[in-house]
């Protein structure tokens, strides 16, 4: 239900969300917790021009999902809260830090609908229910409400809001689906970046993918890709170079009874234009009701 890929405060512009279009039931409850590690030269905010990055990110998360009847299409309201320590040191214009920190990061709700293939259900109906092709949409916010020193480089939060509108197509193939998805997050300025500066980026623009099998016994595994470019960051007017990266990763959902799932994933860079590649492993449980269930 909900794409772990971004339980890593690190990766809001870097998620890889295989089923995020898929068509569930209206009124189930999804409650889920997961840990992930992040090691490679990231920071929790991809935008800031680190340089010579040695940074290990460890990231919990709590979140609740709810889905819904929206006019009689297929919606749901997500609700993630993240908690991250890291350690680690980096440089910016020449200049070396390092850091150990831990503390709440920015909070994310997004909304989201399937325009198109993804009637509203109940439980009965939804398991008669075939899909085959889905059209669908969402909205994505983060508060800066998350852990930030303003004469610190490396923070949990960010200390800006950020906005990300997302279309998504996903096929039926037999036992096989495919997802497509393309999104641009927006930020707003930082205006207390180290001791008062101010911290411009521009959108970053993703294309994600997903080829996903399903096994008669409720398992499914997804090989996912993803591109994303753009989020050239501005401070105090000098511009540095702007972010372009390729990832591939592994997903693999293993259903325990009809209320319990765990999620192990996966993913890394196969490419980098600025050298900030980073290995992103995790595990999330998941808890559902609702619906009849």
């Amino acid at each position: 239900m909900l794409a772990l890929g971004a339980a890593s405060a690190s990766a809001r512009a870097q998620e890889l969300e295989p089923r995020a279009y898929a068509n569930s039931p209206v009124g189930l409850n999804f409650l889920i917790g997961g840990y992930a590690f992040t090691d490679g030269a990231v920071g929790v905010d991809p935008s800031i021009p680190l340089e010579d990055a040695e940074i290990e990110v460890h990231s919990l998360l709590l979140a609740y999902v709810r889905t819904l009847n929206l006019w009689g299409r297929s919606g749901k309201v997500d609700v993630v809260l993240p908690y991250s320590w890291m350690s680690g040191s980096a440089e910016l214009a020449g200049q070396p830090r390092d850091r150990d920190v831990s503390g709440l990061g920015d909070p994310r709700l997004r909304f989201s609908t399937l325009f198109y293939g993804g009637p509203a259900l109940s439980l009965e109906e939804f398991r008669e229910h075939k899909s085959d092709f889905i059209v669908g949409g969402s909205f994505d916010v983060t508060a800066p409400l998350g852990q930030y020193d303003s004469d610190k480089l490396l923070n949990v939060g960010s200390n800006r809001w950020s906005f990300k509108p997302e279309l998504g197509v996903s096929k039926a193939l037999g036992p096989f689906t495919l997802e497509l998805a393309s999104g641009i997050r927006f930020y707003t300025d930082n205006d207390d970046f180290l001791d008062g500066r101010t911290l411009q980026v521009d959108p970053i623009y993703s294309f994600q993918g997903h080829l996903i099998y399903a096994f008669t016994s409720g398992i499914w595994a997804g090989f996912d890709a993803l591109y994303y470019t753009g989020g050239r960051p501005t401070i105090d007017g000098e511009s540095t170079e702007r972010l372009e990266n390729a990832r591939v990763g592994l997903t693999l959902s293993l259903p325990i009874n009809p209320h319990n799932s765990i999620k192990l994933y996966g993913s890394s860079d196969v490419y980098s234009r600025t050298d900030s590649k980073f290995v992103i492993v995790g595990i999330a449980w998941q808890f559902r009701w609702g619906a009849g269930l």
